[in-house]
This record gives structure tokens, sequence and C-alpha cells, in this order.
């Protein structure tokens, strides 16, 4: 082993921690819900998970998952086009599609490999990438493994968004990434104005909606069925991992054509293991839940519109916006990290988001809100933040 890496990999580390950018790894001794166990012992409330509809625990779900790998096995052992495509997995590509109004869906064994895999089969050289600066990490590594010319623009900047489109012209083919619902922001892309700069410049649409599915939109859709969009996103890719069930897989869900094309050449599809039947079993049942109801996202947008409010009433800065994140902006990596740490003490659990999660500078805690909160689970976390802001004098 070389003993030259390791020397600075121990120097790396120390400087992270002097910068306030080294991560910790919190370890819980519970299941995942609003109320949880960590390893001191204590049970502390949970404000960071991405459970929104509080469906990572629901019995149903679990006994939905436990049934079917008691009938189906525990896993597949191959990939799809070999021996690791069995009927549930094409049921739940079929009720994926239905719940998204698309035409097919590949699935994935996470959003992180539907991203990855989405640009290389469908773009080549001679085609361009238009993408929002502030899209997830998966898309941006989709973005590198492709040859295709790439051009971002900035957040929300449909203006450069059209400049990016005209300067693209030549490519054969052009496609616009972007999320749906930004993950550490907790914004909404534009999307009605850039499905209109597509058509206008002729160009693929493909949203990124993992922060969104489940929750946001009338009927939880996602952010095209909030703008009234149906049918106008070619691609969309999302998770199974959040809202549906907080597991783990995801998928791209599209036209026929283009999902066609992913199975041919998508290589996190071509080289993976299936996904194992109890996460599809868990996620059929999670879909067939919220087909029928829209108690748990009525739940989840009234405990984030609430909180929301109180944070501002008290007078934390907080990131405009309209969805179950809740970004309380405090700009210095040291202080968000400490707060955090101070919150837990009080019974809260949130996380510190330094670089390279978001841009140095802007240091936050991201709190995150679920159905599964109670109102005087809101009311105890805004006072745990009001409690410690003032005692580090950030209200």
């Amino acid at each position: 082993m070389s003993k030259q890496i390791i020397k600075d990999f121990k120097g790396q580390f120390t400087e992270l921690q002097e910068q306030g950018l080294f991560k910790q790894e919190r370890i819980i001794n519970s299941p995942q819900s609003s109320e949880i166990k960590v390893s001191t012992g204590a049970e502390v409330l949970n404000f960071c998970a991405n459970n929104y509809l509080g469906l990572s625990n629901h019995p149903a779900v679990i006994k939905a998952a436990q049934e079917t790998m008691d009938n189906w096995g525990y896993g597949l052992s191959s990939v799809r086009f070999i021996c690791g495509t069995q009927q549930i997995h094409k049921e739940l590509e079929k009720e994926v599609s239905a719940f998204l109004h698309t035409e097919d869906t590949i699935l994935y064994a996470a959003c992180f490999d539907a991203n990855g895999g989405i640009f290389e089969p469908l773009l080549g050289a001679e085609s361009a990438i238009i993408s929002d600066e502030l899209n997830h990490a998966s898309i941006i590594d989709g973005v590198r493994l492709c040859k295709a010319e790439r051009f971002r623009y900035r957040h929300s900047d449909m203006e450069e968004l059209k400049d990016c489109l005209i300067k693209a012209q030549s490519a054969k083919y052009r496609i616009i990434a972007t999320d749906g619902v930004f993950s550490m922001d907790g914004d909404i892309a534009k999307l009605p104005d850039i499905c209109k700069l597509a058509k206008q410049y002729d160009a693929l649409v493909m949203v990124d909606d993992s922060h969104a599915t489940g929750y946001i939109g009338k009927t939880g859709r996602g952010t095209f069925e909030q703008f009234g969009l149906e049918g106008k996103i070619d691609l969309i890719t999302t998770t199974f991992g959040k809202a549906l069930g907080g597991a783990m897989g995801g998928c791209t869900s599209g036209r026929k054509e283009l999902i066609e094309m992913l199975r041919q050449r998508s290589r996190p599809y071509l080289f993976s293991n299936s996904l194992a039947p109890a996460i599809v079993g868990g996620t059929l049942k999670v879909l067939e839940m919220l087909v029928g109801s829209t108690e748990l996202q009525d739940k989840v947008t009234n405990n984030a519109a609430y909180f929301r409010q109180k944070i501002i009433d008290a007078g934390f800065t907080i990131v405009p916006g309209d969805t179950a994140i809740v970004p309380i902006m405090l700009y210095d990596e040291r202080l968000a990290l400490k707060m955090a740490d101070m919150i837990l003490k009080e019974g809260i659990y949130v996380i510190g988001f330094a670089y390279p999660v978001v841009p140095k500078g802007k240091a936050r805690i991201r709190v995150q809100l679920s159905a599964a909160h109670e109102k005087h689970h809101l009311d105890k976390a805004v006072s745990a933040f009001i409690k410690i802001g003032k005692k580090l004098e950030v209200i």
C-alpha cells in the first residue's frame, strides 16, 4: 500500500474538520419514523428524512414487502435481460406509468443510476445537454458520462436557458435537464417556461422529480401535475426511496421510444441486478395507497406551511418555497454543524449542510417535513430552533 496516499488523506481529513466540512454519520437504533432512537439511547424527533408521506415504516407497506419476498424470493442474482425480470417488475413499470401518465417506465436500483444512465444512450457527440446549475449530483454525473456538448444555465434563469438553446441550435438533438424540486433549496423548477422554450427550440425535457413524486401536484403525481403539463415532459426520473416508501430503487418514465432505447443501451440497467422483489412489492402497495387518497399528501403540505410560517415569524432566514423542504440559511459552515448538534440535544434530529453538498458560503440546516409529524412535533422543533438560534445569536 502506498504510504503517501494514506498520509495525504489524513491531512485532508484534518483540514475538513478545521473547516467544519467533515461529515460524521449519526447512528440510528430504530426504524425510520417521526420519532427515532439514536445511538446515545435518546429518543428524538426526525426532521431530516425524505420520508415525506411517512410511509417508510408503514405496516401495510412492510406487510406487502414481506409477502412479496415470501412469494418471489429475496433477490434475482441477475440483470433484467438475462434472467432477472419477474412479472412483478413489469407490473410495477405499468403502475408507475399509469401514476405518472406516461407511455412506459424502466426500473433502476436507484434514481442515481437512472440519471447516470439516461444521457449517454440517447445522445452522442453531435447533441447538446442544457442543465440547471443546481441540478442533483446524479444528473451532473450522468452528463459527464455523455459525449454531448454541455451547457449550464444559472438556476431557474430562463433568459440564460434561452441563450443556451440558441447556442445549441446546430446540435442534432437537444435536451433540457432539470430537477423538479431542487433538493437543497426546496424550490420548484419553472416548468411551464422550460416547456415553452423546449417547444420553441425543438428540445426534449427531462425532469428529476425525486423530491416531488408522491406529494406535489393535485394528486401527488409530481411537478408536471402541479403545472398542468401532462404529456409535455419527455422523460421523468424519480425514486422509490423518498415519498414512495423510502427503501431504494428508482426509474425513468416517459415516451416509449426513449424508454426502449434505455432498455437496449443504458449501462446501469444492463449491468446491475434487478430491483429486489420486496422493494417492488412495497412500492406497488404505496402506489395503490396513493391512488385511493390524498390524505397523506394534504397532511405533509399543511405541516410544511405551518412550520415554514412559524420559522419565518421567529426571525430565521429561509429559502422561499411551497414544498416540504425548508432550508434555514446560516451561511457559515461551522455554525451550521454546531447548531445542528445543539438542536439534537434538544431532541430534534436535523443535519447541517455545507460544501460540497451546497456551495461555499451557503451553509444551512435543511428541515424536511413529513405526514408522520403531528402538530406538537412541529411546535417542539420550532421551540428548539428558537432556543438555540438565540443562544448562537442567529436570531
